[in-house]
């Protein structure tokens, strides 16, 4: 597919989105938010996925918003006919709420699917929605298209700095005890590729902040579970931090570690989001670095925005490491992005090395406080 094209510069600058969904008080919502924004044009709407395809055919568009659950041809199989005849093509699926929803979500990003939004369901809720989409839309047309813009359609959207080496330590760094990773758009993916890899044996807690709301990072936990050695959970108020064990902090709470002597327990809180985010990685990696000290451990998976950067600065502040996703690897090198150009990063890996980095980290560490 060639991406779209034309002498007026406006055009060119301009990001087209088609809009697919089978609601129309859905669609005119989807479209008044991405109209509204001068670097976003929606040049088409569908109310399937044979509609979809058929536009997709008839005119080139930038990024496609894709309906979940849809008749006669559903989410899935509209995303997998998208990913034959476009394989590059940008598609960020709109989900709704429910378990269901977060399911099918989940499949569809196993499947190609670039990232995804959850539908509003309040009208307060609509507020935020916007501002959400809108970014995200920009964000993934801008890792496929990079034109020369006019200032005044330029995207919002802030690259990360180049890497830079990183800060020197005054002592070598001790084996992990505990380990924290923090990501975003990608990481349902990054998160099925790295945990997996983690061996039965791991002898330190694995403590993870997906920005993802309530029912899906249950869904993600169960997902991850069924595939890897480890246990994985969506972490509960009180938990005590064991030894081979993977917590996953749930939906619209934040999660933090309180270490008690030898025991180290979970807390959960709702809070102001940060980052606007909630769960937002920075509280976790603050509560990392001042239960674990230096032996902290802090991993930064694909994410948009630079959700983790403070946290990662009071890890490496105090004496603990810092891994970060490379960004060929990265769907969005924002989050790992940002923390390289810091300085902060001690390594910037391949996803597919994460794992073993992790895992050389920790060799010869203690259990990170709580039951073996």
């Amino acid at each position: 597919m060639t991406l779209a094209a034309s002498a007026n510069p406006d055009s060119v600058a301009r990001l087209r989105v088609l809009v697919v969904d089978d609601s129309v008080v859905v669609r005119r919502m989807l479209t008044t938010a991405i109209d509204r924004d001068p670097a976003l044009q929606v040049v088409g709407t569908a109310s399937n996925g044979r509609l979809a395809l058929a536009k997709l055919q008839q005119s080139p568009c930038d990024v496609v918003t894709l309906d979940v659950e849809m008749p006669e041809l559903g989410g899935l199989e509209t995303l997998a006919a998208i990913r034959r005849q476009f394989p590059q093509l940008p598609v960020l699926m709109c989900s709704s709420m429910t378990e269901r929803g977060a399911v099918t979500t989940l499949e569809a990003l196993s499947r190609g699917a670039n990232d995804y939004i959850t539908k509003p369901t309040t009208d307060a809720a609509q507020n935020g929605f916007g501002s959400e989409l809108v970014e995200k839309i920009k964000t993934l047309g801008r890792a496929i298209r990079r034109p020369v813009e006019p200032v005044q359609a330029r995207r919002t959207v802030t690259p990360p700095p180049s890497p830079a080496p990183p800060a020197p330590r005054s002592a070598a760094a001790e084996p992990a005890a505990a380990i924290a990773i923090g990501t975003s758009t990608g990481g349902p993916n990054a998160l099925a590729e790295v945990i997996p890899q983690l061996p039965a044996g791991l002898a330190v807690p694995v403590f993870i902040v997906q920005h993802m709301p309530p029912v899906f990072t249950k869904m993600l936990a169960d997902r991850l579970a069924r595939v890897s050695a480890l246990p994985v959970h969506e972490a509960r108020q009180g938990d005590l931090a064991q030894a081979g064990h993977v917590y996953i902090a749930p939906g619209d709470w934040h999660m933090t570690v309180v270490r008690e002597g030898a025991r180290v327990s979970i807390s959960l809180n709702q809070g102001p989001p940060e980052s606007s985010c909630r769960p937002a990685v920075d509280p976790l990696f603050r509560s990392i670095a001042a239960a674990y000290g230096p032996a902290a451990l802090a991993v930064v998976l694909t994410g948009m925005g630079k959700d983790g950067l403070n946290g990662c600065e009071l890890i490496r502040a105090a004496g603990g490491v810092v891994l970060a996703q490379d960004e060929p690897t990265s769907v969005v090198w924002g989050m790992p992005g940002f923390v390289a150009g810091a300085g902060l990063a001690d390594e910037v890996v391949p996803l597919q090395r994460v794992a073993a980095a992790i895992v050389r980290r920790t060799r010869g560490g203690r259990a990170g406080g709580g039951t073996p």
